[in-house]
């Protein structure tokens, strides 16, 4: 289990930092108003009653906290089968359950998820999204990059001019 500390305490830094940061968000900044920080990026409290992108609102709450819960279940069993030589998977795996828990945490306690980060031109914007969403996002880029060092080594091992 030792191993498996810093993943744990990662998945923990990811809750409480994404649960503070939404609090802060909560507490100081009106619902839709827009802050804007860089030409760019701006501050922009809203719900989300769905997954991504408002995805499945009508599933109502307790499908989305059933939904949510099988993720989880489903990425950390893949965490626990994945050897401990994969780093970067395991982080991968540590971010993407710590984002979906403090999503998971939103959607318990207010019956939606809180998103305040909004990427925008003139003429074009992102989905407003949270640091919770950005764990998730960065931890399956994390995954799939570990895969595809894990099968470039694979290849060149199995080369036999190398």
């Amino acid at each position: 289990m030792k191993s498996w500390s810093p993943y744990a305490l990662l998945v923990v830094l990811a809750i409480a930092l994404d649960q503070w940061i939404k609090q802060l968000v909560e507490n100081g900044l009106a619902f839709q108003e827009k802050v804007d920080l860089l030409p760019f990026l701006a501050l922009f409290r809203t719900y989300n009653t769905g997954i991504a992108f408002s995805m499945f609102s009508s599933f109502g709450d307790t499908g989305l906290v059933v939904i949510a819960a099988l993720v989880v279940a489903f990425v950390l069993y893949l965490a626990v089968r994945t050897p401990a030589g994969h780093v970067l998977a395991r982080i991968g795996f540590a971010l993407i359950v710590g984002g979906a828990l403090g999503n998971l945490i939103d959607r318990a306690v207010y019956g939606h998820v809180i998103d305040y980060i909004l990427f925008h031109t003139p003429v074009w914007s992102f989905a407003v999204f949270n640091f919770a969403d950005a764990f998730i996002s960065v931890g399956a880029a994390l995954v799939v990059f570990d895969e595809l060092i894990g099968w470039r080594r694979e290849t060149r091992s199995q080369d036999p001019g190398n």
